[in-house]
This record gives C-alpha cells, sequence and structure tokens, in this order.
C-alpha cells in the first residue's frame, strides 16, 4: 500500500530520509528560508515545495494540492524556546502552530470517504511552559476542543492523552541520545488522528523490554527500547554504563564521528562528556555557537559534516550547489543553520515506524 506524507516547514528533510525505507513518499514540502529549498530543490527534484505554510489550508481546500496519508511538521520553535525570546503566540511564527491544525483539519476534510490522517508535531520543551497556555490552545485546535485546554499549575507534564471530538492526541519529550545519536537533544513529539482503530498513545508510549538490573539491559534499553523521561516514569541512566558512541556508518554510510569530550563555547570551553548538546539553529552565525570537539589537548569546532552525523542524517547532506557555486564551495554557515534547524533522523524513523505498525484503517 502506497503512503504519502505532506510536510511542513520542511527545513532540509529529515522526514524524508526517515521515512525513506519505510517505502512512505512525500507529497509535497512547505519550507520559505533559501538555503534549506536549494537543499530540497536538489535532494527532491520530483517533489513540490509549495513555499509559504498559511497558504496551505485554502489550497487544500480548493482541491489543488493532495491531502495526504500523513501531516508531519515542526513549526518555528523560536517563540517558545529558552534560547529565543519566548514571545509564545504573540510571535508571529507561534502562531504558525494553529495553521498547523487548520492544514490537519483540511486534509481531512477532503479526506472525508478516506481513512483520516495521521498527524505528526514536534516542538522544544518550552512549548509546554508559556504564560498563554500555547500548548493547551495547539491541542485544543488538533481534539476539537471549544475552548483551550487549561492544567493546574499552568505548566504542562511532559507525556500525556487527551480526547476530544475531533481526534485523539498524545504527546511525549523524547532526547535523541536514546536513539542511537550523542546528541542531547529533547523534543517534544505529538501523534493524534480521528480514527477509532489508531491509537496514537501506542505509538508514542511502551513498556521497556529488557531487565534494567544491569548494565547491560542499560546500554540495550537506548537503542532498543527508546524508554526517556515522561511523565508515565522516569529514565535514569545506569551511572556505570558506558556512554552510546556514535558511528556515521549508522545512518550516514559514513566512518565512526570521533567525539571524546564535546564542548560548547560562547563563554569558554565546557566539557560535556561523550553527548553532544543540542544542535542550535543560531551555528554559524558568529559568536561561538558551534558546538566543539576536544582530542587530548586539541580543541576544533565540529565540521558541518559531524553535524549531520549527530542528527542521522547522511554524509554531506547539506554540500549543496549554492549561488552559482559547486558544491565544494558551498558555505559552512547556513549548512550549520540548516543542521540545528532540523529534527534527529533515528527519533522520526522510530516514531514512523512504530506508525507504520498501529495502522489498521
Amino acid at each position: 500500500m502506497s503512503f504519502s506524507f505532506g510536510s511542513v516547514c520542511s527545513g532540509i528533510e529529515a522526514a524524508s530520509v526517515a521515512f525513506q525505507p519505510l517505502g512512505w513518499s512525500p507529497a509535497w514540502f512547505s519550507e520559505i528560508d533559501s538555503f534549506p529549498s536549494e537543499i530540497l530543490k536538489q535532494r527532491f527534484p520530483n517533489v513540490k515545495n509549495l513555499g509559504d505554510i498559511t497558504t496551505l489550508p485554502e489550497r487544500i481546500r480548493d482541491g489543488e494540492i493532495e491531502a495526504p496519508d500523513l501531516l508531519c511538521g515542526g513549526t518555528p520553535c523560536q517563540a517558545f524556546s529558552v534560547a529565543g525570546k519566548r514571545l509564545s503566540l504573540d510571535d508571529q511564527r507561534g502562531n504558525l502552530t494553529l495553521t498547523f491544525c487548520e492544514i490537519a483539519n483540511e486534509i481531512e476534510r477532503q479526506r472525508s470517504k478516506q481513512y483520516p490522517p495521521i498527524i505528526l508535531w514536534e516542538n522544544v520543551p518550552g512549548v509546554l511552559n508559556t504564560k498563554d497556555n500555547a500548548f493547551g490552545c495547539f491541542l485544543a485546535g488538533l481534539c476539537g476542543a471549544e475552548f483551550p485546554i487549561e492544567v493546574y499549575g499552568g505548566k504542562w507534564t511532559s507525556a500525556g492523552i487527551v480526547t476530544g471530538p475531533k481526534r485523539s492526541v498524545a504527546w511525549r519529550t523524547l532526547d535523541a541520545q536514546f536513539f542511537g545519536v550523542p546528541q542531547r537533544r529533547k523534543r517534544v513529539f505529538v501523534i493524534a488522528s480521528s480514527c477509532d482503530r489508531f491509537d496514537p498513545a501506542k505509538v508514542l508510549f511502551e513498556r521497556p523490554s529488557v531487565c534494567r538490573n544491569t548494565c547491560e539491559s542499560a546500554e540495550k534499553r537506548k537503542v532498543t527500547t527508546a524508554y526517556a523521561e515522561s511523565s508515565f516514569g522516569t529514565f535514569r541512566e545506569d551511572k556505570n554504563a558506558a556512554t552510546l558512541k556514535a558511528k556515521g556508518g549508522t545512518l550516514g554510510g559514513g566512518s565512526e564521528t570521533l567525539i571524546l569530550d564535546i564542548s560548547y563555547r560562547p563563554d569558554g570551553v565546557r566539557v560535556c562528556g561523550d553527548i553532544a548538546p543540542t544542535l542550535l539553529a543560531k551555528m554559524g552565525t558568529g559568536g561561538g555557537n558551534v558546538s566543539c570537539l576536544q582530542k587530548e589537548t586539541a580543541v576544533r569546532r565540529l565540521l558541518p559534516v559531524e553535524c549531520e552525523r549527530l542528527q542521522g542524517l547522511p554524509d554531506d547532506w547539506t554540500k549543496i550547489s549554492y549561488r552559482g557555486k559547486p558544491g565544494e564551495f558551498c558555505p559552512d554557515s547556513p549548512r550549520y543553520k540548516a543542521i540545528g534547524n532540523s529534527w534527529a533522523v533515528p527519533v522520526i524513523r522510530w516514531l514512523g515506524e512504530r506508525i507504520k505498525n498501529e495502522i489498521h484503517c
């Protein structure tokens, strides 16, 4: 069975990289930034980039573009991130979360004679704690509540389930470092559907399948069960377990990523052990925003290809012909920014595999 997805705020399309082994195909993209758009054009020449996300509800309503089986996207996180001004829904970028709901609703209307679309959304954990209850507004838009959903204390837990007249919605905070890449990258993932035979909770939540009592099982748990911190239980790493090492060959086909000590140095070198700090969209914009690698006494900043590996992307995925120059002269700055804005491929692939296993509609 063919399965299509529409990707909004597509960036460099980690979703397509993640979903390709599942046999899923992109119906369309929606991206406006020039460098990621050029990557989409060169990596996916047969997939149309529709541009501005705010035009999509009307275009889907008019039948101009396909209503796919799955809608995925990570609307801009700067409105919710601690690295930004945190203006939430007062920020135009934050309001794109509500546009995302409109797109999902229009796709569902167009698919009235087919099984309902599956919704996959991602953002930073800061979205769970905003003064204007942005996450409650978003959940209401997805599940069909008449008013924003509120929670006692104003701070949402890192995982949960809500069911409304329109859809069932589940969310959970997952950290990429437990999925096979050595990068601390916590993100909130939301799965939603109106199909009675599709349970979003079964996609996001699972029980650890191996014993917790040995160092070996703690290491396996990182890779096989992806058990991360949530309100349903807390994963506590065995401090005697060896830190997971990354190999570019696992997903990107490259050599081993040499990460001995990773430091982040906006104000000097801070050693963070064997796990890289979160790659940020402001990488490459100056001010020492690129994570650094320390091997013995030598310190250097990570190369773009090493950052690609930290996200589980193929080597040189962002190394393209740009502004009339061949790929070998592709500038580093836009590559760093695009990589920092992207998704961690192994997390998305894990979600995709679980979505595929749960589809019964």
